[in-house]
């Protein structure tokens, strides 16, 4: 993987994509047009689930916690990075890739978890929406739920990919562009917070919004959408400088994509440490942060709040469903595909299923700080399939990892298995 050495460099990077080869290399400006799969990922990892969990975070421990931001985004654009490798290099994504190179029993049992995860993501972007829709126009949460889902499924069977990709920008810019203005109101400790950025700190009792934090950010479907979405883009997989140069277009994509999203969720967590934890606050649900925000900065900001998530949840909870699509079609080695009914099978479940649950869920606020955790506890089971798939020369032939890219991916499947078992070893001993 030389791309993420060139990470190390970024003039290196960019000053080899503005090479020209005449017979095959795009110009420079046609990055820009590569500019979108990336994006949608992003949505993935500013979800409402985002939202709770930093939110939580920032006002019961303010500024401490935003080194697992950083050290997440960094495991993100590690994995986004391998597996758009995949999709690229193999024309298949991840669910494909294991329904195909790796034994029934095996497959069967990553696929039918990376299921329940887009289930249990799409319960948090519903519900985001839905809470957002009482917070704006007083709609109960379960109709504001049905409400969301309905919008959901029209989007996804009626416009093509490219169409969605569009709004999915859209979305990200106006979110992105919220949090931007409702942090200048706001009087933040930015010496602490860079401080905080990059050390290690684990407050008693926090463990489990620490790991909600990591499961929202480095989330299992965004691994398998990436993987097919970035297929959008196939120019030619038969020539190898076609390919390469694919790589070194969606490794800009992914950097700058999820360097987007870290900025936005920090801008979360500061945003609720500098009104909130300074205050002396708790923050138990999204409507109560709205509500808090008006006396503190005003009713714009606190509107702002609602509109900025109620889009945030209508964009990722497409993305979640996309994935819940391309997983299940991937289960039958196929890929995904709108009008085809394997593809919409998977669809129905993860939007459906999330919707049964959210009727089940007492407490909207602690069901979105739970499936974050769902999703971090099936994430090892996802890496470390991806770890092996990526590594593999009958897989990947040439473009398998390096020795050093492996590596680098085991410790981070490594990292996230540790945060688990500390995780489950709170929730039993404390």
């Amino acid at each position: 993987m030389s791309d993420f050495r060139s990470f190390l460099n970024p003039v290196r990077f960019f000053r080899d994509l503005r090479r020209r080869d005449h017979k095959h290399v795009l110009g420079a400006l046609d990055i820009f047009k590569y500019i979108g799969p990336g994006l949608l990922v992003t949505v993935g990892f500013t979800d409402p689930g985002n939202w709770a969990a930093n939110i939580a975070s920032g006002s019961e421990y303010g500024y401490t916690l935003l080194w697992i931001v950083t050290l997440s985004t960094i495991m993100l654009i590690l994995l986004q990075h391998n597996v758009a490798h995949l999709g690229i290099a193999t024309g298949y994504c991840l669910s494909e890739a294991t329904s195909i190179y790796t034994r029934p029993a095996i497959s069967r049992t990553v696929l039918s978890l990376a299921v329940l995860a887009s289930i249990a993501t799409s319960l948090a972007e519903i519900l985001g929406g839905a809470i957002a829709l009482e917070m704006l126009f007083k709609v109960p949460v379960k109709i504001g739920s049905m409400l969301v889902t309905i919008f959901v499924l029209i989007m996804l069977f009626t416009n093509s990919y490219r169409k969605i990709e569009k709004w999915i920008i859209a979305f990200v810019s106006i979110i992105g562009l919220s949090f931007l203005y409702e942090i200048f109101l706001v009087d933040v400790d930015w010496a602490e917070a860079g401080i905080s950025w990059i050390k290690p700190s684990i407050p008693r009792g926090s463990m489990l919004l620490l790991m909600s934090v990591l499961g929202a950010v480095v989330m299992p479907h965004n691994l398998f959408l990436h993987s097919e979405i970035i297929q959008s883009r196939r120019w030619n997989l038969e020539e190898d400088s076609i390919i390469k140069k694919q790589l070194k277009f969606e490794f800009a994509d992914t950097l700058l994509s999820m360097l987007i999203g870290w900025a936005i969720n920090s801008a979360m967590i500061i945003l609720a440490a500098a009104t909130f934890f300074v205050n002396k606050t708790e923050v138990n649900e999204l409507q109560q942060a709205k509500s808090l925000l008006e006396p503190l900065l005003g009713t714009n900001a606190a509107v702002v709040f609602a509109i900025a998530l109620l889009f945030s949840g209508i964009a990722s909870t497409i993305t979640s469903a996309m994935a819940g699509g391309s997983i299940v079609s991937g289960m039958v080695k196929e890929p995904y595909n709108i009008k085809d009914n394997h593809t919409r099978t998977g669809v129905i479940i993860s939007l459906i299923g999330a919707l049964i649950a959210i009727f089940f869920t007492k407490d909207p606020f602690r069901g979105l700080i739970l499936s974050q955790v769902f999703l971090s506890i099936q994430l090892p089971f996802t890496v470390f399939a991806q770890v092996y798939l990526t590594s593999s020369k009958k897989v990947m032939r040439k473009y398998a990892n390096t020795g050093f890219m492996t590596v680098l991916l085991l410790i981070i499947a490594s990292i996230v298995t540790f945060l688990n078992l500390r995780l489950l070893y709170d929730i039993i001993f404390n």
